[in-house]
């Protein structure tokens, strides 16, 4: 309702339908009564409509029936129903008797039951006001989360504008370090290629296999320049490049091995990495040398303790995670399904 979202209130809504109703009522007996007892009796029964209407939901339905309390509430219900009817009726004919008769009428049973009965109604009607009050806070509600995740749109695109510009940054830097020095050149695309993946990439609930591997052999050459000697590297890749996982998914096993399983000061160091997808699985397993002390490669650390909740939340039951340090090495094995 575009009433609702330039501005007005839920209460500025219900205002306008008592005057509505107020109209309503005025006009109907316009006719027969004349303009001051009918507007007398139009403001007289929307007040009273107003205090069963807004009893029942305001204080006794939520004080006693939403608190488990029911039966005291159908007590409670029925008595004040009886003494807002019965109050209306007998002020009712008190006001036409002193203002408007021009023979005073008596209270009769008929006319108090009839009261009653208007009571009953105008309780009943209590509900359904109840639920279109609820059906417009909830619509109300709904267009201001909307209105606030445009809003955390717009943010986020505004955030976005600062890391580009450092990707622009780093490849004009990029095509000034190629003429004097390629090596640096590729290392700085490495770099503007991972920042680009932890940008637009890594927010995504699935990435492509081929995104995911080419983040992984960026991180190792950044990695391999801060090392003295030469790495012996072995990556096998036998699958389908096109398959979609979950962002960094293997990244805790890759970090793990440069944090823990290299020895800057050796010539010596060698991993072996292997990616393969087999009978409807992927299957991604590390090897490496321990140079620590046993268990540094942190197999019960909290990056991997992290990355089984998150396993599990993704997987269920559906996944292995194997963590062993058989004698001076280190493995760590990761079985996924993929469609």
């Amino acid at each position: 309702m575009k009433f609702l979202s330039t501005g007005a209130t839920l209460k500025q809504l219900q205002w306008l339908i008592w005057i509505a109703v107020l109209l309503i009522i005025f006009f109907s007996y316009l006719p027969e009564d004349g303009l001051y007892q009918a507007g007398a009796w139009s403001v007289f029964i929307v007040v009273f409509n107003a205090i069963i209407i807004y009893g029942n939901i305001k204080f006794l339905f939520p004080r006693f029936y939403e608190t488990g309390r029911k039966t005291t509430y159908v007590i409670l219900a029925i008595i004040f129903v009886v003494s807002v009817g019965l109050a209306r009726g007998f002020l009712m004919t008190f006001l036409y008797n002193k203002y408007f008769a021009v023979k005073p009428e008596t209270i009769t049973k008929g006319t108090i039951f009839n009261f009653m009965i208007a009571g009953f109604l105008t309780y009943l009607l209590s509900f359904i006001f109840r639920i279109a009050i609820a059906y417009f806070a909830l619509k109300q509600q709904s267009e201001k989360i909307l209105a606030q995740k445009s809003q955390a749109e717009l943010n986020l695109l505004k955030s976005q504008v600062q890391p580009h510009f450092l990707f622009n940054t780093l490849n004009n830097i990029y095509y000034e370090a190629y003429r004097e020095a390629p090596r640096t050149a590729k290392l700085i695309e490495r770099l503007s290629d991972i920042m680009r993946y932890f940008v637009d990439e890594s927010p995504k609930e699935e990435v492509s296999l081929s995104t995911e591997v080419q983040f992984l052999e960026n991180y190792i050459a950044l990695e391999k320049i801060r090392i003295r000697h030469e790495i012996e590297l072995n990556f096998i890749k036998d699958c389908n490049a096109d398959l979609r996982i979950p962002p960094m998914l293997f990244m805790t096993f890759v970090e793990n091995i440069f944090k823990h399983g290299i020895d800057k000061s050796s010539s010596k160091n060698k991993i072996d990495i292997s990616l393969v997808q087999k009978d409807g699985y992927l299957l991604f397993e590390t090897r490496n040398q321990v140079h620590e002390k046993p268990g540094t490669n942190e197999p019960n650390g909290f990056g991997i303790e992290n990355l089984r909740k998150r396993l599990t939340l993704l997987y269920g039951t559906n996944f292995e995670l194997n963590i062993n340090s058989p004698g001076n090495y280190f493995n760590a094995f990761l079985k996924v399904p993929v469609a």
